[in-house]
């Protein structure tokens, strides 16, 4: 018997013949009963190609076995064995063709079962193409009586063997697949807390007890919670991004450090260029597509407005177009958060927007200094309305428990260079004198500083280990 392939001559029951042996009741030898070997088998037999030469279904119910139905042609033997579900498949074809075999290929792609095939095809070829197809027993010239059991067994065990190399295949390509998920995990992990690769693995094992998860399962978690993380904060960047270059362009207006200015004014397009371009690439189209869209189309109207030299009579506009990418941003931004569903990122978004209030001050607190034709309407309100939000914020982030000690530096520091901009945002609306582009300068300087620090803030955040293990 070939190992691979099973081609089974019976010995016809009437040599000679010329004819396929069948089996026959009675024929079975004193204390054969081959019933209670086989019963409550159910059996699913179709036929292929001309009628039928063999009684097999006679045969089948002879030796114990539950016929569930017995289907002419294979067009709709996938459907008719999710109905059923029956144990074993039993076909009967003079020669397979194709419509048989990708039959028996769909069945074992969807619903596996063992499969015997009765044929006249001897051809090599054939056979080799039929086991590809599913096909676990291949018999050439019918059987009898004593060998339709083997057959029947054969392909039983052929199947539990095939399955048994499947799971076993599924097992290491799931161990390989986790390991390359744990060492991503280790990898975020040794760039966030900078630690070493062992350092990291111990981190992973702790978690994956304390959770009482499998070690690829938290690595998992870190990949998604990092990759969220990301997102936020790049999204978050934006609307802080859209304020920064109002500000700008209004420092440049007033002849402020120009070359510096302008030097932040490129930064910024480039980060703003930057980050949509990360966010194209990493969020799913179907989810996030058309709010991405939206920003984009917003930025490229806003962009060709801040590259060119300020003018007084184009800051509404220009103004404009930044609340629009701000509200664009903001939208992006929570659904993310939602989307992330972990409790950190609401921390993270809420240092994020920090990011944006702090240049949003400063920028109203300039817009004041236009005269009142060149200045859009209500910027007193707005300047107010951000530095409320800023300091309530900001009491709710000293509050935080998750606070590490480099966490609670950098939000020290975020106190001070506040006060800063609070009294640079005062001194500046002094009467006019000689002082009044030093006062710039100093709000200027101050304002930068503040965003300087709460970008820390925000990649502290991003890479803290609370926000890591959600």
């Amino acid at each position: 018997m070939q190992n691979l392939c099973h081609i089974i001559r019976a010995v016809p029951a009437h040599p000679g013949s010329g004819a396929p042996a069948r089996s026959k009741a009675g024929a079975r030898g004193p204390g054969f009963t081959l019933k209670s070997l086989i019963s409550m088998t159910s059996v699913l037999v179709f036929r292929s190609g001309s009628q039928a030469a063999l009684p097999l279904v006679e045969d089948l119910q002879a030796v114990g076995l539950h016929v569930v139905e017995v289907l002419d042609g294979c067009s709709t033997l996938v459907q008719c064995v999710m109905r059923h579900a029956p144990d074993l498949l039993i076909g009967e074809a003079a020669v397979p063709d194709a419509a048989l075999l990708e039959a028996t290929r769909a069945v074992a792609d969807t619903a596996p079962r063992p499969v015997l095939l009765f044929t006249g095809d001897a051809d090599a070829g054939q056979i080799g193409r039929a086991v590809a197809a599913g096909i676990h027993c291949h018999v050439v010239d019918g059987y009898s009586a004593r060998r339709l059991r083997p057959l029947i067994q054969l392909a039983q065990a052929r199947f539990g063997h095939e399955q048994g190399l499947r799971e076993r295949l599924d097992d290491v390509s799931r161990r390989f697949e986790e390991r390359k998920v744990v060492e991503r995990a280790k990898g975020i992990l040794m760039q966030a807390r900078q630690v070493s690769d062992d350092d990291a693995f111990q981190i992973l094992r702790t978690a994956s007890m304390h959770s009482n998860q499998r070690l690829g399962q938290v690595s998992q978690h870190i990949i998604q919670s990092a990759h969220f993380a990301e997102v936020v904060n790049r999204a978050g960047q934006l609307r802080m991004l859209s304020q920064r270059l109002v500000k700008l362009y209004l420092l440049l207006l007033a002849g402020v450090q120009p070359r510096q200015q302008q030097a932040l004014l490129q930064d910024s397009v480039q980060r703003i260029d930057a980050n949509l371009a990360l966010l194209g690439k990493g969020l799913s189209q179907d989810s996030f597509g058309e709010q991405l869209a939206r920003v984009v189309a917003t930025w490229q109207a806003l962009k060709a407005d801040v590259l060119v030299k300020p003018a007084e009579a184009q800051v509404g506009a220009v103004d404009g177009l930044a609340e629009r990418l701000l509200q664009d941003a903001e939208s992006l931004t929570a659904s993310l958060e939602r989307a992330g569903a972990a409790a950190p990122l609401k921390v993270l978004n809420l240092a994020g927007r920090q990011r944006m209030l702090s240049q949003r001050f400063a920028k109203c607190a300039l817009m004041q200094l236009l005269g009142e034709d060149a200045a859009p309407p209500g910027q007193g309100a707005a300047m107010e309305e951000a530095r409320r939000e800023f300091e309530h914020s900001l009491g709710l982030l000293n509050g935080l428990p998750l606070s590490t000690p480099d966490i609670r530096d950098t939000l020290d520091a975020a106190t001070q260079a506040w006060q800063r901009v609070l009294a640079g945002a005062a001194h500046i609306h002094r009467p006019a004198g000689r002082d009044r582009l030093l006062r710039l300068e100093d709000l200027a300087t101050a304002s930068e500083s503040l965003l300087e620090g709460f970008e820390q803030l925000s990649a502290q955040y991003e890479r803290s280990m609370q926000m890591l293990m959600g």
